[in-house]
């Protein structure tokens, strides 16, 4: 499956470009998590997670949490329902790396009762209790992994953008640990909001938000344009899978979509913009850039301002793709 640029087809109705909407429903769950280590530190009040390997750039609470569940439902409606694009039946055994608060693992143990799915953070932010067929794990996916090679039937990531040093590794990693047959499955967002319907400049709240991530994950050599382009496809054929399928799908940022589910999802993902924005950006900003507190606070509420406009029927990319391990 290939990308497309298919125009989103926008209800333009007049609106008042502050309002946002309801919040949303989010995952619960039913076996408890073991805890496990706890270093973090506080910056402007937040707690961010801290290892030999990684000091995490966005906090770890509730209100960043939440907000990245939220997106996950988005990812949801916008990718047909589907947990994974892989072609896979039944999987038997499963991992999520960089799982977060859990809550496509929790939800993947649900649909597959039989499956027994593993979730690795390096924070522990999963619920107190899962379903009996999904455990979690504290560990850092730059050092060695749990498990044996050849072992799980399909391995999921997401969100790990700005994290990894090295994506050939990782992708090597991966790669090792799924079974001859298996599949591995990567998906990652843009840190560039776009229309099309509105001529951004290039000084334009969103474009300097992009640049600025950007040449942040340059500065620490752990990318955050990973989901540009067609880089992850590239690193996926790499490490020597095959079938590489990759889809490129728009993600809307607020309630201008024509289709009901469509704007419903752009609700949400602009809820959920909204929510973590302050968290996407201080530690870049800040610990990365050198920005002081004040200049990264008035320049977030400056993208927070245009994200809040309806009238700009924003979205951002969002890559997935997938490929098997040859038999």
């Amino acid at each position: 499956m290939s990308s497309t640029d298919a125009v989103l087809e926008a209800d333009i109705i007049a609106r008042d470009d502050s309002s946002i909407s309801e919040d949303a429903s989010l995952a619960s769950s039913t076996t408890s998590v073991t805890d496990s280590v706890f270093d973090y530190r506080r910056l402007h009040g937040r707690p961010y997670k801290v290892t030999d390997t990684t000091e995490y750039w966005a906090p770890v609470d509730s209100t960043q949490n939440d907000a990245f569940d939220m997106l996950h439902n988005v990812h949801l409606i916008v990718a047909g329902n589907k947990l994974f694009q892989a072609p896979i039946e039944n999987p038997a055994k499963v991992l999520d790396v960089g799982t977060g608060t859990g809550i496509w693992a929790v939800d993947l143990a649900h649909q597959y009762p039989s499956a027994d799915v593993a979730g690795t953070d390096i924070a522990a932010t999963q619920p107190s209790w899962v379903p009996p067929n999904s455990h979690f794990l504290i560990e850092d996916c730059l050092l060695e992994w749990s498990w044996p090679p050849n072992h799980f039937d399909l391995i999921h990531t997401r969100a790990l953008y700005g994290c990894i040093p090295d994506w050939t590794a990782f992708y090597a990693k991966a790669f090792k640990h799924v079974k001859p047959g298996g599949w591995f499955e990567h998906v990652e967002r843009t840190c560039r909001l776009q229309s099309d319907y509105v001529a951004l400049t290039d000084d334009h709240p969103f474009n300097k938000w992009a640049e600025l991530s950007y040449g942040a994950g340059e500065k620490t050599g752990r990318s955050f344009a990973i989901a540009e382009g067609h880089q992850m496809k590239e690193y996926m054929k790499k490490a020597g899978f095959v079938d590489v399928h990759e889809r490129k799908i728009k993600m809307p940022m607020h309630g201008w979509p024509k289709d009901p589910n469509l704007k419903n999802a752009g609700y949400l993902g602009q809820l959920a913009l909204d929510q973590s924005m302050d968290g996407l950006s201080t530690f870049v900003l800040t610990q990365i850039l050198g920005w002081s507190r004040e200049q990264a606070y008035e320049f977030t509420e400056s993208v927070r301002k245009e994200s809040r406009k309806f009238s700009n029927y924003t979205w951002i990319w969002e890559t997935v793709v997938w490929g098997r391990k040859p038999e």
